[in-house]
């Protein structure tokens, strides 16, 4: 395809302009630090939400990759921060390979200043890979949400009921160490946002952009 025929892209949410999801942007200051580590297969997922919760929390960060550089994710990690793993507990999981993770103090949560929250964004198999791949992720306490909603992740298909979106469920995990749920309620109004824009699409008969 020569460059003349490429659709232009918005250097923001890097996607084609047609398809921009910037006006659901919702700037949030958290006190906990968020570092986003997305599966390589959902970078050019339309439906994939982690792109809209990087540019709303502006202190974020998003690294992409499956298997990391144990020297790079031992400095993503790092820092004056706790690191924590935003993941559900993994009965079986030492048959897949995956050590126990360490018991989660909940004093911790009292203090979300000192904390980083790490979120794996990838399907859920895939996220156990990842797991499975980078140990140093199994040496993460993990924070449990607890009385979450369901999900308003309506374009993809969810195995079990309680399965959320990565925007959905950092928003939902950072109100609930901030014990703040109205502060984060306009995250979760921009992903309505987004998941009606690829809703038109499919009603428009457009593949999601």
């Amino acid at each position: 395809m020569s460059s003349s025929n490429k659709r232009p892209m918005c250097a923001a949410c890097l996607r084609p302009q047609s398809g921009c999801i910037c006006r659901w942007i919702a700037p949030l200051a958290s006190a906990a630090e968020v570092l986003i580590l997305q599966h390589p297969l959902e970078v050019a997922n339309a439906k994939n939400s982690a792109r809209l919760l990087h540019l709303s929390l502006p202190d974020s960060r998003l690294e992409v990759g499956e298997s990391f550089e144990p020297e790079r994710l031992d400095a993503l990690l790092g820092g004056a921060r706790r690191a924590l793993l935003l993941y559900p507990e993994t009965p079986g999981g030492a048959s897949l390979g995956i050590a126990p993770a360490p018991p989660f103090d909940p004093a911790w949560a009292g203090e979300p200043a000192s904390l980083k929250l790490v979120v794996l964004d990838a399907t859920w198999r895939k996220s156990r890979k990842m797991l499975y791949l980078n140990p140093a992720l199994q040496r993460l306490p993990r924070l449990p949400l607890r009385e979450v909603p369901a999900s308003h992740y309506l374009i993809r298909k969810a195995h079990a009921p309680d399965q959320l979106s990565t925007l959905e469920a950092t928003a939902y995990a950072l109100a609930q160490l901030e014990g703040d749920e109205e502060k984060f309620a306009p995250l979760i109004a921009a992903f309505d946002g987004f998941v009606a824009q690829q809703q038109g699409y499919v009603r428009a008969g457009r593949p999601a952009e």
